[in-house]
């Protein structure tokens, strides 16, 4: 299928079984213990053995001496890699750009510099720490401050698009913002970032003969074939990746980590199953970071608050040679209108661990500084903040003009939705005025974007003459209810039973899905799906003698007037297999897509002590045709928490002085706990966009992360008066501004 024009109708618009808020048909397997994860494998390879990583302990220059001597002889030992001994390796996969025993140099604290296998786990692990290292420390880069001024641009991504452009200008900015009325110009710091998922990296590799299977949490199983393939210098035939089942990514695992890499050579020189997982404690300086940003946002305005000149600059990082950038200004370019703009991003290079993506990239640090930025123009201009995001509303691309209109936008509806139902009404336009006990409490509000695109995937269905449906795929489900909705799309369109269809995930023998990347998924790998259907309903509709437009497919039957047939007995003994698949055209070109939403947040902080709670949250969103509401609610809920911890507990620290990251495990990089987060809603407006995907929906996995912080943000302001503009918000930076206890 190309998808190339709008959406027709279909038997989805109907949406009997579609968007109902279903429960996940791969809860039991989970809650029960029996969906195997990457590291659990046992019944499929009952006899492996254990590898453990042991990482760089510096982070810039080189190993003078590696002795494993003792780690050899240590109890049930079967081998030690380093860089000395292990096979040569092919550095040319498209993720592993970070050394792995390729040579004595040290390019970041946490590389895997040496390998343990040995029978058990706890074996491969106190070998580890019998292997002795010397390094030579050369000087390295680790302050993004620093580094600030010499900065260079990054390069362009030609195949990208001009979206993705380093840089930007429409109109004359610095001009419009000279003369400007009103304006505001300030600079916000986000820090680094882990995804710091509940899963760790972690593999079981197995080779049959010249063939590898390995079983490994990733969120693109086919990259990682092809990673891994690489490093080997295997035929990427001979290597499949299987990814069922992934216990949270957020960007961590579209990389192929040395569990993978390491384990699928010991296994092929051991011939012996090898499983490693990376310790919690490793994950922060072995994988990759959200890079911090320094961002510089200018805004001008006419007296009635019209938006004349926007300028937003990002400043950030990444190891020395990679191109990759949090690209926080990009949001920037798309979200209001005005006639005068600028964007920019500049790439200092750090020798910090890998800076890649992470949940909602680039756009949730983008909003965190911006949409704090336009609270601050609305407080000059004493316009309500939600009024001011509505009078700078746009329903073409800001920077294209009207010649790109947007697919769908509905920012203003979910404005007005939701201060109707949070009672913004009520906000006290003063802040630090409204008082509950020792709490001051204020609300805050924030617009949400993210881009929306389809990208090609493929599925396979297979119909038996049971008139049972079986999906196949390689896409991935990370937690986000991909097995449900793939099913809930073939039970609308075949009429098919939910209980009787089958799906299959994350698997490279399967045909090549989306993957789970940039909250494509559901749109992609669902009109793949879509498009079997179609194709399935036609052959069962020939086979019966019916006009497919005109036939029903219903409780697993098709039926035209009194004649109807079961859908098994038309599959027959043999069944029915066809091949769906999309591929977008160019209508991401020809119109601006994005999913929208606002949030609302209301604080209490503590008028003595700065301690933030979150009373309550509201996010409004219009994402496109929501397939299940119970899983859509529920990764909203997810991006919310998420920008909570952005806002007030989050950051990987520096030590500038020898590049790592202090704070590397799960006591003290605080993610938000059940005790920090109160009753969240989270609502979708109808919003069905034909324009968008041929499902009509759009992605929603990331759209709850953008704007959420800055939503807290504003309301802390709004609570006590203090404004912070380097993230998180803790304690220590509100305690001084707080006002003396009445």
């Amino acid at each position: 299928m190309q998808f190339t024009e709008a959406a027709g109708p279909s038997a989805l618009d109907r949406e009997r079984v579609l968007g109902r808020p279903l429960d996940r048909i791969d809860g039991p397997l989970k809650v029960s213990g029996r969906a195997h994860y990457s590291y659990e494998c046992h019944d499929e390879v009952p006899d492996a053995v254990y590898g453990w990583v042991v990482l760089a302990g510096i982070a810039k220059g080189r190993i003078t001496r590696i002795d494993t001597a003792e780690a050899q002889r240590a109890p049930g030992v079967l081998l030690v890699y380093t860089y000395a001994n292990v096979p040569r390796m092919v550095p040319k996969g498209r993720a592993n750009v970070v050394s792995q025993l390729s040579g004595p140099e040290v390019q970041q604290h946490g590389q895997a510099v040496a390998f343990v296998v040995a029978q058990t786990f706890e074996q491969a692990r106190a070998a580890a720490f019998m292997i002795r290292i010397d390094y030579e420390r050369s000087a390295g880069r680790f302050d993004l401050a620093a580094a600030q001024a010499s900065a260079p641009k990054p390069g362009d991504d030609p195949s990208a698009g001009s979206e993705s452009a380093a840089d930007t200008a429409v109109g004359d900015f610095q001009g419009a913002f000279d003369t400007a009325p009103v304006t505001l110009d300030q600079n916000y710091t986000t820090p680094d970032q882990h995804p710091a998922m509940m899963e760790p990296q972690a593999t079981t590799a197995r080779w049959d003969g010249d063939r590898l299977t390995i079983y490994t949490s990733h969120q693109m199983p086919n990259w990682a074939a092809g990673d891994v393939a690489a490093m080997l210098d295997v035929p990427v035939a001979q290597v499949r990746v299987v990814s069922a089942f992934v216990g949270g990514g957020f960007g961590s695992k579209l990389r192929t980590h040395a569990d993978a890499v390491l384990s699928a050579f010991a296994a092929r020189e051991l011939r012996r199953p090898v499983k490693t997982a990376l310790a919690r404690e490793q994950l922060l300086n072995h994988t990759t970071r959200r890079a911090a940003t320094i961002q510089r946002v200018r805004l001008g305005a006419t007296p009635d608050g019209r938006l004349t000149a926007i300028g937003h600059e990002t400043w950030t990082s990444n190891l020395p040679g990679r191109n990759y950038y949090e690209g926080a200004s990009r949001q920037t370019r798309l979200l209001y209108a005005a006639p005068n703009r600028m964007t920019a991003h500049r790439l200092a290079a750090l020798d910090l661990p890998e800076a890649a993506a992470m949940r909602a990239p680039a756009t949730a640090s983008g909003q965190l500084a911006f949409e704090v930025a336009l609270d601050e123009l609305a407080e000059k201009l004493r316009i309500d903040p939600v009024q001011l995001r509505i009078l700078n509303d746009s329903q073409h691309d800001p920077e294209r003009g009207p010649s790109r209109p947007y697919s769908g936008r509905k920012l203003v509806e979910c404005l007005r939705e939701g201060a109707q139902r949070f009672g913004w009404a009520k906000r006290s336009t003063v802040p630090g005025r409204v008082r509950d006990g020792r709490w001051l409490v204020g609300m805050g509000v924030a617009s949400a974007i993210h881009h929306h695109s389809v990208r090609p995937s493929s599925a396979k269905l297979s119909l038996d003459a049971q008139g049972r449906l079986l999906i196949e795929t390689s896409m991935t489900d990370i937690g986000t209810g991909t097995y449900t909705v793939l099913a809930q799309i073939a039970a609308e369109m075949t009429g098919i039973p939910m209980d009787r269809i089958g799906v299959r995930l994350g698997d490279t023998a399967f045909p090549m899905g989306a993957g789970s990347i940039a909250s494509i998924g559901a749109s992609s790998a669902g009109a793949s799906v879509f498009d079997g259907c179609q194709q399935l309903c036609r052959l069962l509709a020939e086979r019966a003698g019916f006009d497919a437009q005109k036939a029903r497919f219903e409780r697993g039957r098709i039926a035209l007037g009194r004649r109807s047939h079961e859908l098994g007995e038309l599959a027959g003994a043999e069944g029915l297999s066809v091949l769906g698949n999309v591929e977008p055209g160019d209508l991401h070109r020809r119109y601006a897509q994005a999913a929208f939403g606002a949030h609302f947040c209301e604080v209490g902080v503590d008028i003595d002590t700065g301690e933030t709670r979150v009373r309550r949250m509201l996010g409004v969103f219009a994402a496109g045709r929501i397939l299940n509401m119970k899983t859509a609610r529920s990764q909203a809920i997810g991006g919310m928490v998420f920008g909570v911890g952005a806002a007030l507990t989050e950051e990987a620290v520096v030590d500038v002085h020898h590049g790592y990251f202090v704070n590397h495990d799960m006591a003290e990089y605080l993610v938000p706990v059940h005790a920090d987060i109160p009753d969240i809603d989270a609502i979708y407006l109808q919003d069905a966009d034909d324009l968008a995907s041929p499902i009509k929906s759009k992605g929603i996995g990331e759209l709850g992360t953008c704007g959420s912080g800055a939503a807290v943000a504003n309301a802390i302001y709004n609570a006590t008066g203090v404004r912070v503009r380097n993230y998180p918000i803790t304690l220590d930076k509100l305690l001084p501004g707080l006002p003396m206890r009445a």
